[in-house]
């Protein structure tokens, strides 16, 4: 079991036992905001299983059915995840409304707020770990994972303090008032992973960091060619992919060409992980007024010579 599976598997085990505590003081307090986070609660254990199911398959190598290998997996887990939290949100939001106009009463404990700060801070430490590893891993499917924890951590925070309100000022009507709050934060997470999830599924570029890096890389070597065009970028879970035209002057043997692609490649897969480069090689037309890199190119010189 790699590091991803096993970050994963502690998510599941964490959100098991915290819907299991929260459904018990909610019921016994009657608070719809704790029952909310149960609620909450249980669409992170079925995001942490997805997330679970699909870095196991996007950690499998390329095949012939998946030629590119199955990072993408981790982004269609990600948009699920997202459609998840926003079914839970609303249907949150409507329970609570639904007891602001018929009020129910509920009976004030410090257990309720207790757990609610303990639930708090126990996915405070595994959202920080899944977050640790997201990065490390760079594994869309345990950053979404890690994105509902994060809000586990806000709204359980959030309804502790609520709890602890009614408890002192007996003003039962803060509880759905919390609950909706909490709703409303939740959904804008989910707007922002939906949004960071579905991106890799339509080939958007890379990052315009990862992108002014990869051009530094190029250039470096453009005392061998004579200018490159159609750069093109995208990612599939943690995989990026690059591919690009390179111009080489006429007469240069294709061995020389292919070692300077070379050395561009490794330098790309060094300094951005997970690269994989696909570079076209192309003649010039010995035409320098149109060469990009004219002062030092090898193409200007040779024409320069055969003048």
């Amino acid at each position: 079991m790699n590091e991803k599976t096993k970050v994963a598997s502690l998510s599941i085990l964490s959100n098991s036992s915290l819907i299991t505590m929260k459904l018990i003081v909610g019921i016994i307090t009657g608070s719809v905001s704790i029952i909310s986070e149960a609620i909450h609660s249980t669409i992170d254990l079925a995001a942490s299983l997805i997330s679970f199911f699909s870095v196991k398959i996007s950690s499998k190598p390329a095949d012939a059915e998946h030629p590119y290998g199955h990072g993408k997996f981790e982004d269609v887990s990600g948009v699920i995840e997202a459609i998840l939290i926003f079914i839970a949100s609303i249907w949150i939001i409507a329970e609570a409304v639904d007891k602001l106009i018929f009020p129910k009463h509920i009976n004030p404990s410090s257990t309720g707020f207790i757990v609610m700060f303990v639930s708090s801070f126990i996915n405070f430490l595994v959202s920080r770990k899944l977050y640790k590893v997201a990065k490390e891993k760079d594994s869309m499917a345990l950053e979404a994972d890690a994105l509902h924890l994060k809000t586990d951590v806000y709204t359980s925070l959030g309804v502790g303090i609520g709890l602890f309100l009614i408890w002192i000022t007996k003003l039962e009507y803060l509880d759905p008032v919390i609950a909706i709050l909490v709703s409303l934060f939740i959904l804008k997470e989910a707007f922002s992973l939906l949004k960071s999830a579905f991106a890799p599924l339509v080939d958007v570029k890379l990052s315009d960091n990862e992108i002014k890096t990869i051009k530094y890389i190029i250039t470096k070597y453009n005392s061998g060619f004579c200018g490159f065009h159609r750069l093109r970028t995208r990612k599939s879970g943690d995989k990026r992919y690059v591919d690009l035209h390179l111009v080489f002057p006429q007469d240069m043997h294709v061995k020389d060409a292919h070692d300077i692609c070379d050395k561009i490649e490794n330098k790309l897969s060094k300094c951005i992980k997970n690269t994989e480069t696909m570079i076209h090689i192309e003649s010039c037309n010995n035409d320098c007024s149109n060469c990009k890199f004219k002062e030092i190119s090898a193409c200007k010189n040779e024409v320069k010579k055969s003048g």
